[in-house]
């Protein structure tokens, strides 16, 4: 979980390095994106963790590791679309 959420974390802290502050936003609108992605990253993390311990070895291990490679991806995404929306693509 630690592993996703430090990914989400500099993910998402590169993308807002570079942002410009809007007039109409308030002081603290990165608070939002710095909690929810790392957040969305550290359960993707767990989803993976959680499948590598399920199956051990040969195939099914490989299919489960792609396959939580892949959710961990798509709660990174969701994530960023949580964290973002509302405050930086508004």
């Amino acid at each position: 979980m630690a592993v996703g959420a430090l990914i989400g974390l500099a993910l998402i802290s590169l993308f807002l390095l570079g942002a410009e502050t809007q007039p109409g936003f308030p002081d603290y609108w990165r608070a939002r994106p710095l909690i929810v992605v790392p957040f969305a990253g550290a359960v993707g993390g767990a989803f993976y963790y959680f499948m590598a311990r399920w199956f051990h070895s040969g195939t099914p291990r490989i299919i489960a590791t792609i396959v939580s490679a892949l959710v961990f991806l798509i709660f990174l995404w969701l994530g960023s679309v949580l964290g973002l929306a509302g405050t930086y693509w508004h």
